[in-house]
């Protein structure tokens, strides 16, 4: 099983960047697809993207398309998620979690489709002016 370690989230200004990590530990991370979450305050958890276990493969929701753009580097056993443009609406905490599909070039941000089995602790995202 894989331990999940979110980072990077901070207090920033609408049309700022942030980077967000998601460092694994644990057996078998390059079996797994990674995706990210969301759930601002009050809110459902929401799906932002997910990136397949060869990386070849990504989707991204709506809301986040063209300004979010997520990696991995295998080496290192951990995933980035860059965010560019940000939008108040983006203020959540954000969370990574390992999908243990069976296929190399597949990932879904829906989590009644994916097999989402361990989760990290959250970073929490705030954007105001």
């Amino acid at each position: 099983q894989l331990h999940l370690v979110e980072s990077g989230g901070a207090v920033v200004q609408p049309g700022g960047s942030l980077r967000l990590s998601c460092a694994a530990s644990g057996f078998g991370f390059n079996d797994y697809a990674i995706g990210w979450f969301r759930q601002a305050t009050g809110q459902d958890l929401e799906g932002v993207s997910c990136i397949s276990s060869t990386g070849k493969s990504t989707n991204y929701a709506d809301s986040v398309k063209g300004r979010f753009t997520l990696s991995r580097d295998n080496a290192k056993n951990t995933v980035y998620l860059q965010m560019n443009s940000l939008k108040p609406e983006d203020t959540a905490v954000y969370y990574c979690a390992s999908d243990e599909n069976p296929f190399s070039d597949f990932c879904t941000i829906l989590l009644r489709e994916g097999q989402y089995a361990y989760w990290g602790q959250g970073t929490q995202v705030s954007v105001s002016s």
